[in-house]
């Protein structure tokens, strides 16, 4: 019977430890942007759980990042981390960088060691195809210089060669494709294509590593993606070799995106620690809804929002009452992505625009009000717009008393930021405190909406009167505190009207970390 009674004790004594433990998950963004860094760890540091980052001064140093990983691996539960800064030091170095293709794939197999070192800890790995932008802007440090020049025609080049591979070109097509390779220089296209080569190879020596279990899961991003370029082409190639080694989806996954797939493994690492799968309800607003294909994307909505709940580690199913979260995702009836917030200058909406807009809405509105009033756990994944809200749609919720009875809310960037975002944000925001959550959908909105689709707009249209101003908006060099001044201004101005008078609002300040205007940084008052 004593021995009995000392069994039950020690088990006991295990379950108090285990439940007062504080879980660890090693966390390395591919670049220190707000979204892409402290946010999801802002998030998930709210469960009380322990984030450990290496320093942001190692961030675009591959090897100092092997070595930080390598020391702190043995102390944690799960690690989510960046091949692109592993490999090549971040995502934006990932596009220009001149590093030898043995090289990269000896930093890839490192994973090997890593796991033989740390059999337990659960590894999650997020990089990225490159990206093909539709034009290029001189000066923009996210591609080669040459880019700005030929940005364009290098899109246009490629998709010509995509859709030559998956239907066929019209005469008219086959003489612009030629052109087209005879304008571009040579030494232009063969480094770029090159440079790509190199990332490809990576990309498919790191899916491997994950069919071997290596890797619990990989999620590798097409950024800036087109259903015609060649990041479309090089998916083709991938998703083949995928279906050919037979990897499950649990394991590895092609997706749109980049910049949410942080959120999105850091709630999967919660999940998958807790033994926990949430179910989640979506639905979006009238129209096209779920066929919609946003800009930036090259597949529907519905299908890129589903890969995403299981990315997170959720469950989809088709019964809101009966769903962990809810999400309810704004759309455009007509399927459109609008840019009136993401252009320089700011591109002023039609007439029609506008009403469509504010019927959308309405409607839209009225989904969000009757799913509060059931009491559903609702997150909005507002993606009629490209990098900001919708400004009807925050002014409608506002009116109604709904900003701050949600669990979740997300506007900005690509269509799949936003939803990525929303999804991992409002499926561990279950576990939290309402104040905890004011604090995190305060953030969004003033990133969101008062700075994407306000300040910013507001600074850019000022910027637009001077010869120089897209320059300076590029960036903001000496003029950065006179703007930085000007946007904290227009930024208090924005919170006093639309927001509760929140603690931590009080002198809220604005920075632009990157030293241009397409992203900043909201710093709430410390008490």
């Amino acid at each position: 019977m004593l021995k009995k009674f000392f069994i039950l004790l020690v088990a006991l004594m295990t379950m108090s430890t285990s439940a007062g433990a504080t879980e660890k998950i090693l966390f390395i963004p591919h670049d220190d942007r707000p979204v892409s860094n402290q946010q999801p760890v802002e998030v998930v540091m709210q469960l009380g759980w322990e984030i450990i980052s290496p320093p942001t001064e190692i961030l675009t140093r591959p090897e100092e990042l092997w070595r930080w990983l390598d020391e702190n691996a043995p102390s944690a539960n799960a690690a989510v981390v960046a091949s692109d800064a592993l490999l090549y030091g971040g995502l934006i170095p990932s596009r220009s960088h001149e590093i030898p293709a043995d090289v990269l794939i000896a930093r890839a197999e490192k994973f090997k060691t890593l796991r033989e070192k740390n059999p337990d800890l659960q590894l999650y790995v997020f990089g990225s195809l490159m990206r093909t932008p539709s034009a290029g802007t001189p000066g923009d440090i996210e591609e080669p210089d040459y880019y700005g020049q030929y940005g364009a025609e290098i899109f246009q080049y490629t998709m010509l060669l995509d859709k030559q591979e998956t239907d066929a070109l019209t005469r008219a097509e086959e003489i612009q494709l030629d052109a087209l390779k005879k304008n571009i220089p040579a030494e232009i296209l063969d480094d770029w294509f090159a440079r790509r080569e190199k990332n490809f190879s990576a990309t498919k020596t790191l899916l491997e590593l994950a069919n071997d279990g290596i890797i619990n899961c990989f999620i590798i991003g097409r950024d800036d993606n087109a259903p015609l370029s060649q990041t479309h082409r090089e998916n083709l190639r991938l998703t083949a070799y995928m279906s050919e080694l037979e990897i499950p989806k649990t394991k590895a996954q092609s997706h749109v995106g980049i910049d949410e797939y942080a959120m999105l493994l850091l709630a999967r690492a919660v999940n998958d620690l807790r033994d926990e799968f949430p179910t989640v309800y979506v639905q979006f607003n009238r129209g096209v809804g779920a066929e919609t294909v946003p800009a930036y994307s090259d597949e529907p909505l519905k299908d890129s929002v589903r890969d995403e709940i299981l990315i997170a580690g959720g469950l989809p199913i088709s019964n809101p009452e009966r769903a962990d979260f809810v999400l309810l995702v704004n759309t455009d009836p007509e399927g459109e992505t609008y840019h009136a917030h993401n252009s320089f200058p700011p591109q002023r909406l039609t007439r029609d625009e506008r009403r469509t807009l504010r019927r959308n809405a309405e409607y839209f509105t009225s989904l969000v009000e009757e799913a509060v009033k059931k009491n559903l756990p609702v997150g909005v994944a507002d993606v009629t717009f490209a990098n900001g809200a919708d400004v009807a749609l925050m002014h409608h919720l506002r009116k109604k008393n709904l900003l701050f009875k949600l669990q979740a809310y997300g506007g900005w960037n690509t269509a799949t930021n936003t939803t990525g975002f929303v999804l991992g944000t409002g499926i561990l925001a279950t576990k939290m405190s309402r104040a905890a959550l004011d604090k995190l959908l305060a953030r969004r909105y003033l990133d969101d909406w008062g700075y994407q689709t306000f300040v910013r707009t507001k600074i850019a249209a000022e910027l637009s009167k001077r010869p120089d101003g897209l320059k300076i908006y590029l960036n903001l060099g000496e003029h950065e505190p006179a703007i930085v001044k000007r946007e904290t201004e227009l930024m208090r101005k924005f919170a006093e009207k639309n927001l509760p008078p929140f603690d931590f609002l009080d002198k809220v300040t604005v920075t632009n970390p990157w030293h241009r205007m397409f992203e900043c940084a909201i710093h709430f008052s410390e008490r």
